[in-house]
């Protein structure tokens, strides 16, 4: 009940937009549990599947990851310290589109997943 109503706190434009919420999760036991299942569903919300092993579909993995890499390929750290700033600074540095551009190639890449059937892709 917390996350609903969170969302509708939080995203309120959302609901006036949108006439229902689609949540993609991995299928860690938490998530997939008869109770939570069971919950989903009160809540009328739309549970996309999502194959076992599929990084491919974790925007984190496919956008953010893969971008931070990039800027990571030079980068020689000397203290756990020098690493937190650097993080922090590379996700400051990216503007608001850069993670809406990663949310919104999800449908293209769920699809190419299910297509797939769970298999890898570039």
């Amino acid at each position: 009940m917390r996350l609903s109503r969170a969302l509708k706190e939080k995203r309120a434009h959302y609901y006036s937009r949108h006439d229902k919420i689609i949540l993609l999760h991995d299928n860690a036991r938490p998530h997939v549990a008869t109770p939570v299942k069971t919950y989903m569903e009160t809540l009328n919300w739309e549970v996309l599947p999502h194959p076992p092993y599929s990084p491919d579909i974790a925007p984190s993995d496919y956008h953010l990851f893969r971008s931070m890499a990039h800027g990571l390929s030079e980068q020689h750290f000397t203290s756990y310290e020098d690493i937190k700033n650097w993080i922090d600074n590379w996700i400051a540095s990216k503007d608001e589109a850069f993670f809406q551009r990663g949310i919104r190639m999800l449908p293209e890449r769920w699809e190419k997943v299910m297509v797939s059937d769970g298999q890898y892709f570039q």
